[in-house]
């Protein structure tokens, strides 16, 4: 079955980081763009950055854009979230997907994980 493996997420207070780890199961990831999602308590799963399947072109979400940094290593299969400078706001779960091709265009494919959870507070 094909899904990621998230992981990394923790109780961090404001201002903290964390390095989110995003692991492909089942498929290979190098020919897709990847995305990481957000997902706050009561509301719906949001993009916040994709990096496309090279790793030379990156989106980011007004809200996180030079506070988050996403990488990716193709060899390693894995795609990672550096998240600096949180905010409460940044706190719930964290998933990632593949999109439909190789550029961050289009929306998620379903290859949900259990996600990993980031708690932001003092």
């Amino acid at each position: 079955q094909a899904q990621f493996v998230e992981s990394g997420g923790a109780l961090v207070q404001p201002g903290g980081s964390l390095r989110l780890s995003c692991e492909a199961s089942g498929f290979h990831l190098d020919p897709y763009a990847i995305a990481w999602f957000h997902q706050a308590p009561g509301k719906e799963r949001e993009e916040v950055s994709c990096i496309n399947s090279s790793g030379f072109r990156t989106n980011y979400a007004d809200s996180v854009k030079g506070r988050f940094t996403i990488s990716r290593d193709n060899v390693k299969e894995t795609v990672y979230l550096q998240m600096d400078n949180l905010k409460p706001e940044g706190q719930g779960f964290y998933y990632c997907d593949r999109l439909g091709s190789s550029y961050c265009t289009g929306g998620p494919f379903g290859y949900w994980g259990q996600g990993t959870q980031v708690t932001v507070s003092s």
